[in-house]
């Protein structure tokens, strides 16, 4: 069978494995799977079944990840990861993250059937990571955060909201939580890692395209930001106001303005004012700032901007302005040389050159990288609409995103990768 047969039949599959997983969740006609969940297991539980049909082993991890490894032409050889996350956020869609892992499956089980995997100078290890939204913990990235040694004890504290701590559903899961470090991987054991991924976007469908590589993944930094003023009676004169809230409106009228200047994102999704009265003018007004770039050079550069306009509106309008910073994160930039062969994969697949986009969502990878070198595949998905029901893929380019994740696998192997030769590519960069 033809490498693009294989892929044909494989989307079809993959799309009803989609399916399949959908109807593992906890709300009413929705999809909602939560980290640590009974939802999760039974994913797990289906999920593993189609590994181990192929003879691929499978375990769960102590930060509560499935895990399915496939030995290459030796046991014990550094593995090449292909992974991405099965949790998912309220009022989902299937396959944000999921077609991710279910495409690794659908890579690993072919190698394992058509014995290619003895080809191969490295293992192939498939991770369901348990969270990468934070829907349930309130902490995002929890899964891949414990895979690439950065998890924090700290986490296991916090509580869903039913009041159940991390740590009692550690428990539940079947977990010890005083072991979730034992979840951190050792460098020396692995290769790289590859995920496959809607894009979250509308720019492959704008320029009729099914695939693209990822260049980086987004710099990224929130704000509580808080415009203090004073409260008075709406028969207050304008020049005698001290109005929280226009002026509130006028700074985000601004982010808005600055953020499309320069080609980032930025997104107040928040927004109150206080006291509240119907006719009194806001003393205080408080929002949130997200705002995402391809580098941290000009991440920062927004902000400067932002922060010097909001002191401009401020002053003109007779009120302060301060701001907090909440999160923050530098942009991770995928390995040149997985990325590659990721655009290998695209152009045998597609018959059309590659390109790269900067991924403004965040990814498994963020965390990952930490650890490993990582690169990602972007696939279509109808109107860029993710985080919804309305989530949707084509069958065809579900087809050509697996010839072109295996053909990437290929091609790494091809090129002879090995640890020693990962690492000196590590120190080179």
């Amino acid at each position: 069978m033809s490498a693009e047969q294989w892929a044909v039949d494989a989307a079809d599959e993959i799309l009803d494995r989609c399916d399949q997983l959908a109807e593992l969740t906890s709300m009413e006609g929705g999809i909602e799977r939560d980290y640590l969940s009974p939802q999760m297991a039974e994913a797990y539980k289906l999920t593993a079944g189609w590994l181990e049909k192929a003879g691929i082993a499978t375990h769960i991890d102590q930060a509560g990840n499935l895990v399915g490894r496939l030995e290459g032409r030796e046991p014990g050889l550094p593995a090449l990861v292909l992974g991405s996350h099965l949790d998912s956020v309220p009022d989902a869609g299937k396959y944000d993250g999921i077609l991710g892992v279910v495409t690794a499956v659908a890579v690993a089980v072919h190698l394992a059937e058509t014995g290619r995997n003895k080809e191969l100078p490295f293992a192939i290890e498939v991770l369901g990571f348990g969270d990468e939204e934070g829907a349930r913990f309130g902490a995002t990235l929890l899964g891949s955060y414990a895979f690439g040694g950065g998890w924090r004890d700290e986490w296991l504290d916090r509580t869903d909201v039913n009041g159940v701590s991390m740590r009692q559903a550690f428990a539940d899961f079947g977990l010890d939580p005083d072991k979730v470090g034992e979840a951190a991987r050792k460098r020396e054991d692995y290769i790289g890692y590859l995920e496959f991924h809607i894009e979250q976007g509308p720019i492959l469908e704008q320029r009729d395209r099914a695939l693209s590589s990822v260049t980086s993944i987004a710099a990224a930094s929130r704000y509580v930001v808080t415009v203090d003023g004073m409260s008075s009676h709406i028969a207050t004169p304008y020049d005698l106001r001290h109005d929280a809230l226009t002026a509130a409106a006028e700074i985000i009228s601004a982010i808005d303005e600055i953020s499309q200047q320069e080609g980032t994102r930025a997104n107040v999704g928040e927004i109150s004012a206080e006291p509240g009265g119907v006719n009194v003018i806001a003393g205080k007004a408080t929002f949130s700032l997200d705002v995402r770039a391809g580098n941290d050079q000009l991440r920062d550069k927004v902000f400067d901007r932002i922060w010097k306009r909001a002191d401009e509106i401020a002053n003109r309008r007779k009120v302060s302005v301060s701001h907090t910073m909440i999160h923050t994160a530098s942009a991770v930039h995928c390995d040149p040389f997985l990325r590659s062969c990721i655009e290998e994969g695209i152009e045998q697949a597609e018959g059309k050159e590659a390109f790269g986009l900067v991924s403004y969502p965040g990814h498994d990878g963020m965390a990952v990288a930490k650890l490993l070198p990582i690169a990602m595949l972007y696939v279509r998905c109808k109107g860029g609409i993710s985080h919804s029901p309305y989530e949707s893929v084509r069958a065809d380019d579900v087809a050509y995103g697996a010839q072109a994740f295996e053909q990437a696998v290929f091609d790494i192997a091809a090129r002879n990768i090995n640890v020693e030769r990962v690492q000196q590519l590590d120190e080179e960069a």
